[in-house]
């Protein structure tokens, strides 16, 4: 059986690792043994914030919301309440844009409800 040398292969992951934790701090972006440890916590972190992203996104619609009720005379939990009594199935996101960029628009969304 012909020899094989491994030494190609060791480089080539040592640097698949290396590559993966550029821009780590300190001795985790140049030691492959702590760099690897960095590249498995940064995976645990980026799993978990991809779950948070969809709460801090959910959290700034119902603030973008509430700001234009408020200008209307109405509170974010009240115009929910009443939405969701009439059922207008209206999304929070599609709300909030619509409180930013067309606020006549969430009157008269206001005004169906509150009829």
């Amino acid at each position: 059986m012909t020899r094989v040398k491994r030494g190609t292969t060791s480089l080539k992951r040592r640097k698949k690792v290396l590559k993966l934790a550029k821009g780590f701090r300190n001795s985790r972006s140049t030691k492959e043994k702590q760099a690897r440890e960095g590249i498995l916590h940064a995976g645990v972190h980026a799993f978990a914030h991809r779950r948070d992203k969809k709460n801090d996104f959910r959290r700034l619609w119902q603030v973008k919301m509430n700001a234009g009720l408020r200008s209307i005379g109405l509170t974010y939990s009240k115009f929910t309440g009443e939405l969701k009594k009439k059922g207008i199935a209206l999304n929070r996101k599609m709300l909030a844009e619509i409180a930013e960029k067309h606020p006549e628009t969430l009157q008269r969304i206001a005004d169906q409800v509150a009829k």
